[in-house]
């Protein structure tokens, strides 16, 4: 990251013994440690929330283009990805159901939501 051998920070070490002195330098240094776990702490929040955000990005876009292919013919990523958000909806909606429940519902609901769909797609072809 920083390019500092051990020469600069032995010079770094004696100017700031002696610009501040002895009694001010371990204060300083625990302030300026502070500020750097601080630092470090708020970037891997960031980098956490970042991650979160293109996971929900990319299951966003997985759910788009399962819609648009009308929840038929899946890759197994996309089919994946619908799985996981049906899944965390219901974990949402029932947090205390177990997850053989979640799973088993959700089944019912993906069988009956294909149905409607398919019937809708004839009812469509069938008007002009």
């Amino acid at each position: 990251m920083f390019d500092i051998g051990f020469w600069e920070l032995m010079v770094i070490g004696v100017l700031g013994l002696v610009i501040l002195g002895p009694e001010r330098l371990p204060v300083a240094i625990r302030t300026v440690r502070g500020w750097i776990s601080s630092a470090r702490s708020f970037s891997q929040s960031v980098k956490t929330e970042l991650s979160e955000e293109l996971r929900i990005h990319e299951l966003h876009s997985n759910l788009k283009k399962a819609e648009q292919s009308n929840l038929e013919n899946l890759s197994p990523e996309i089919s994946e990805s619908v799985k996981s958000l049906k899944e965390a909806a219901e974990m949402v909606n029932r947090p205390y159901k177990t997850k053989t429940d979640v799973v088993e519902e959700t089944e019912t609901i993906i069988t009956s939501e294909s149905e409607e769909v398919k019937e809708s797609n004839e009812q469509t072809k069938k008007t002009p």
